[in-house]
Parts: structure tokens; sequence; C-alpha cells
């Protein structure tokens, strides 16, 4: 049984019938609103933890109307993992990252693809198609070839080849795009009636952002139904950042935590691609587009959200803020992550590093603040960004140790 009790215009607060295919409402995003008392009335917190370690334990809290009939590759409940050493690298005493590299295809895109492909097939859909420049177009590829759903996957030319190779190795049918995702996004949008096919674009149907909020959801349980103080996320369409506030109003309003410990929301962008920042510093509630936008962090080159204001509500409304890093620091993250922890982060997590740098430099963030970073994907995904070249050995010659112990480290 689906505790989905109508969906919500997030623009005007329309109320939408829930079990019909929806997607924008007037041009905006759609929320998914829940007869939270029913919940609250059925459902014990602490049994959650006695299903299985999925995302889909919290059933109640999701879409679907059958959870025994949902298109799952296993995905959710990733490690939250304490890093004493980065954190102290970064001026934090109780730093934790939250690690969706673990996820089926190395990204915390399944959370979203799971959901959403889910409905897709609820609703009958056989053709789903997607913009992506980066990780969502394999897990849309993936989720689909699990459900029996035609793929199609448009994407700007540089995106990484290992994302290009994936979609299609999961039978997606995959296209390289000159231009960036919202030339993409564009295509998408003027094939659904002649291809007929279900627009997954970042928060043009209302499931997706249903899935990412689980990211929420897991934080809450694995730290004791509690908060952590801030949250800091990496945003290009914002999707996981709105979804992680979405599930604390929602567990607040149960009250499975308490509303005075709510998170602070950090929207973190690259100074090559920073819409939101923008918005933010200046005040406003909606974003212009982001002229010649350009990072090696292709998940945050997003020069238009449609979601811009469901980001900047959500910070605003957390005490929190949004900051964008230099691209340089980029490629220092993901090594000092490595060195410091054995994490391969992705790029577009690396921005976080540099950004609570900042924040704690700035005394926004306190020493003893519990900060939680999500690591969005595999760093693994970005071969081109890790280029290194090793000193040569011989074995015909005895080895000088010396002269290793003087040779390149960390």
């Amino acid at each position: 049984m689906s505790y989905v009790s109508h969906l919500e215009g997030a623009i005007d607060a329309a109320v939408l019938p829930a079990r019909t295919l929806q997607t924008l409402h007037v041009g905006r995003p759609i929320w998914v609103r829940y007869d939270l008392d029913a919940v609250r009335d059925r459902v014990d917190r602490d049994a959650i933890a006695t299903r299985a370690a999925t995302l889909w334990r919290y059933h109640e809290l999701l879409p679907a109307e059958d959870p025994d009939h949902v298109v799952t590759l296993g995905e959710g409940m990733t490690p939250l993992l304490e890093c004493p050493r980065l954190g102290a690298a970064l001026g934090l005493e109780r730093l934790l990252v939250k690690d969706d590299s673990q996820m089926p295809t190395g990204s915390f895109k399944d959370r979203g693809q799971t959901v959403a492909i889910t409905m897709a097939k609820f609703f009958g859909q056989r053709r789903v198609a997607i913009p992506t420049a980066g990780n969502a177009g394999g897990s849309m590829a993936a989720y689909a070839a699990r459900a029996g759903l035609e793929a199609w996957v448009f994407m700007p030319e540089d995106t990484p080849q290992i994302n290009q190779l994936e979609a299609l190795q999961t039978g997606a049918r995959a296209f390289l795009v000159d231009g960036l995702i919202n030339d993409c996004a564009q295509i998408v949008a003027a094939g659904r009636e002649p291809m007929g096919w279900f627009d997954l674009s970042t928060l043009k149907e209302p499931y997706r952002i249903e899935g990412k909020k689980t990211l929420g959801l897991e934080l809450a349980e694995q730290l004791g139904w509690q908060a952590p103080d801030v949250v800091i996320y990496p945003t290009g369409g914002g999707t996981g950042l709105i979804g992680i506030w979405k599930a604390f109003q929602e567990l607040a309003a149960l009250g499975w935590i308490e509303s005075a410990t709510m998170p602070r929301m950090v929207a973190v962008q690259s100074e090559g691609c920073a819409p939101i920042v923008r918005a933010y510093d200046r005040g406003e509630r909606f974003a212009e587009p982001f002229a010649g936008a350009s990072t090696i962090a292709s998940g945050l080159r997003v020069p238009v959200a449609v979601g811009d204001f469901m980001i900047l509500d959500a910070v605003r409304a957390s005490a929190g803020t949004a900051i964008a890093v230099d691209e340089a620091s980029i490629l220092e993250g993901m090594r000092l992550a490595a060195r410091c922890e054995g994490l391969v982060i992705c790029p577009e997590t690396a921005v976080c590093l540099g950004a609570a740098e900042r924040l704690r430099g700035s005394g926004w963030l306190a020493p003893d603040a519990r900060v939680v970073i999500c690591n969005c994907g595999s760093g693994r995904k970005y071969p081109h960004l890790m280029t290194a070249a090793l000193p040569r050995l011989s074995s015909a010659e005895p080895c000088d140790w010396d002269r290793l112990l003087q040779g390149p480290g960390p």
C-alpha cells in the first residue's frame, strides 16, 4: 500500500492527483506528498532497522504502490564513514562522508533511478529518455534494462568516456550532442510526442527526488535518528540537496527526529558554473542562466536548473549557505581524500572539501560541528583526471633502497 496522498506543484502548492502520470506543473517541478499521520500511526520507526538494508526499507515514505514489484539492484544504506584525518586537514573534528560510490552503478544517481523507473513501469511506460552530463545516463540505462524498458540517453560530446560506455553497455540508445546538458534536454523534450518516451530529466518528473530523499533518511537512521549539524552537498540540478531537506522535514513532521536539530544545508558549485551561488548572493529566489559554463566536474555543469528556487528555498530555510570554489581546488580535493582516507571521490564531491575549508576558515563552520559531505560517485569513473608517470625499476638489478626512499611519494 502506498501512503501517497497527492502531488503538489512546487511553485504554487496546487493539489494534483497522485496516481496519474505527471511531469511538470506550469513549467516547474512537483512534490510527492504523503499521509504522514497514517505513517506515524502504523509504522514503528525502530522496526525499520530489522528490514533489508536497501533504500526500499523506507517504502512507506516512497511512492511505489507495491514494494514487492520495485525495480531494484539492491541500492541503498551506503556507509557513513568517520574521516578524522581528512577532517583534521580541513579543520573539522567530526567529519563524516556518506559514500554513495558504493551504489550498484557507482553513483548516487541510482537512488533516483530505482524509484523513477519503478514508477515509469507502474504507469505503463515502455520507453524512457534522459539528458545527462555524467552518471545519470548509465544509471538510468541500467535500471531500464532491469525493468525491461527501452532507454534513450543524450549527453554532451565531452561527457567522460566511461559514462558514455556504461550507457551503451546496458543497452541504451546513446547519442553525443554538440552542446551542454540543457541542449540535450531540449532534444528529450522535443521527442516526447513523436517518440513517445517518458522524460526522466532532473526534476521534470516527481519521483527521482523521492529516491534521492533516502540519503537523508539513511543519514538520520545511521546517526541514531538525529540530524547532522551541516550537510555539504555538490549542486548541479540540485535533486540530492532538495531531497535530503525534504527527508528531514518529513522526519520532523513524523516526530522521528527533533525539529530543533534540523541540518544546515550548503549548496556547493564550481566557479565555472555557479548560477545558484550567484542567485543566493544576490538574495534572489530564481537563478539566471550561467553563460559560458565550464568545469571538470561534469555533473555540476548545469547552467539552468528547473528546480533553482527549490534549492535556494532549502538553503535559506535551513539557515545554510551557497558557495563556489575555484577549479584548481577540485583535483587537489580528490588527491586529499584519497591520501587521507583512501576514498576515491568524484570531482563533484571534491568541491565540497574546498567549500568546507573555506567555511571553516571564515568561522561559518565551528571546528566541532558534525559535518556530512556526500560522495556522489566513484572517482574511478574519471581516469582522465588521474594521470601519473611512475618511476621504473629494473628486474635485472638489485634494488637501491636508499634511492627508493628518496623517490616520489605522497
